[in-house]
């Protein structure tokens, strides 16, 4: 008991502790009250890192007067950039399919659509468990208050033991349903199986937050940005050469208030029509921002140019002086093409390794020779090489598969990974030739020619190919409707 009470130290030391780097943390534990008999119970913190995915703190809870225990895991590391979204298909018999792992933040929607059932964040905090184990613990909260319910509302609670026997059922493998595990804060996580090779079962999409999201998780929203509109939120620096025009309007900057209240929004498309258009090809533009890491204020640069063989791009980037955060993206300029591009790049020798690579946040990456095929989406947009790629790509999965070299993984799995890492550093060192397939819906992408002339660089292919109706639905496209501003663009050809 004396040992018991000489380990247990201040809440303050503790946040101090699991605040460092430090890998070997050790356990600490505080005196909480109970909520259940009001005497002092002891939990238990432990920093802990999944390797190749992120740090977690663990709690744990137990009151030794009446014996509750309750557990709850939360994510000591960053914001990730993007939100994310698993989508699981369960078939009907499918009983391993429910043993996979999940990690859930404190931000996370569970949802399964065929029974209309969502399990909203505040009512399952933040936990490691299965996909079983969540739909169980749901079944049980439920059924918790039951018999008062029959009492006060005999509908209601006729209603709910009709749909526990549904839920069971999808809790047993019985039935078939769609887990869907929606996070915008990015930091939850479904188990695939068949890592590094895709889940048929699996779908995993990545998404910009929306202000209200990021207003709910803490941080700042566009709203609260645009309140202070005389403030160096709306001043704008041109930085043209060596040479930096500060001002409300700078000097020679056409349209500037156009610019001025596009930042202020916070709405890209308009901040590139209403700042370029009146902007000279070699002008940077720098305006504040805010850190998708740390909230924090910092700058964000623009720059337009046009890259041959390809064509009109904008780079943005943005770093933070407070955390270190930096971001780079790659947006394309113009108009939707008709048709999607597919790249073929045939890897022989270490020029092809140092090609300049353009890959969209459409685009989907395969490597036939490492069964390996990546969704669009996944690495967002990003300027690299064809080694930096392949790389990225290597860890992107490993952060990715959280539970890949877990002590849980059974041999199987772990000699499969190990496999996958070997002929991805074969590929590589060039021991062998392989090839990269960039297929891209918008015909964003583009790899650059070793050759001064397109047409003699004969390991680089370009090939057009038509959308299908799903790749069209999901791009938006199908519901576009331009007949109002065909109708004002043919009255304005009339006129003059």
């Amino acid at each position: 008991m004396e040992t018991t009470r000489n380990s247990i130290v201040d809440v303050g030391s503790v946040v101090e502790a699991i605040s460092t780097d430090n890998e070997d943390a050790p356990l600490y534990q505080i005196e909480s009250l109970c909520m259940r008999c009001g005497e002092n119970g002891i939990t238990r913190f432990l920093l802990t890192l999944i390797p190749h995915f992120r740090k977690i703190l663990l709690s744990a809870f137990e009151c030794p007067h009446c014996g509750e225990r309750n557990n709850e895991v939360q994510f000591a590391g960053e914001l990730q950039p993007r939100g994310c979204c698993y989508s699981l298909a369960f078939p009907a018999g499918a009983h391993k399919m429910l043993n996979r792992q999940v990690v859930k933040s404190e931000s996370a929607t569970i949802k399964i659509p065929e029974l209309d059932f969502e399990i909203p964040p505040e009512s399952q905090r933040g936990s490691l468990s299965t996909v079983e184990g969540i739909l169980m613990r749901a079944a049980d909260e439920l059924e918790a208050l039951q018999e008062e319910r029959k009492k006060v509302d005999p509908q209601t609670a006729e209603a709910i033991d009709h749909f526990l026997l549904k839920l069971r059922s999808c809790a047993t493998g019985d039935s078939s349903f769609t887990f869907l595990l929606d996070d915008p804060a990015g930091n939850s996580f479904i188990e695939n199986p068949y890592a590094p090779s895709p889940d048929p079962s699996l779908t995993i999409k990545f998404y910009e937050r929306t202000p209200e999201q990021q207003a709910l998780l803490g941080y700042l929203a566009g709203s609260s940005q645009a309140e202070e509109p005389g403030e160096e939120a709306l001043r704008v620096n041109i930085t043209s050469g060596n040479q930096q025009i500060h001002g409300e309007h700078p000097h020679g900057t056409v349209g500037a208030k156009a610019g001025h209240r596009a930042i202020a929004q916070g709405n890209g498309a308009e901040i590139a029509e209403a700042i370029f258009r009146y902007s000279a090809p070699e002008e940077v533009m720098t305006f504040p921002s805010t850190c998708g890491a740390c909230a924090s204020r910092c700058e964000t640069r623009m720059y337009v140019t046009n890259i041959p063989y390809f064509q009109e791009v904008i780079i943005m980037a943005s770093s933070c002086d407070a955390c270190g955060y930096r971001n780079s993206e790659l947006k394309p300029g113009g108009r939707i093409p008709e048709k999607g591009k597919r790249i073929t790049v045939f890897v022989k020798n270490i020029k092809d390794l140092s090609r300049d690579v353009i890959k969209s946040d459409t685009a989907c990456v395969r490597v036939p020779e490492l069964e390996l095929e990546l969704g669009g989406g996944t690495l967002g947009g990003i300027v690299t090489t064809v080694e930096g790629l392949l790389t990225k790509v290597s860890e992107n999965l490993e952060k990715v598969h959280g539970f890949t070299f877990g002590d849980s993984l059974d041999e199987c799995k772990r000699s499969k990974w190990q496999d996958f890492k070997a002929r991805l550093n074969q590929l590589l060192s060039l021991e062998e030739p392989w090839t990269l397939i960039i297929e891209d819906p918008l015909a964003n992408s583009f790899v650059a020619p070793t050759t001064d002339v397109l047409e003699e660089d004969h390991q680089l292919r370009f090939e057009e190919f038509e959308r299908s109706w799903e790749q069209n639905e999901e791009l938006g496209l199908n519901d576009i409707d331009t007949s109002p501003a065909d109708a004002a663009y043919n009255s304005t050809s009339d006129v003059k």
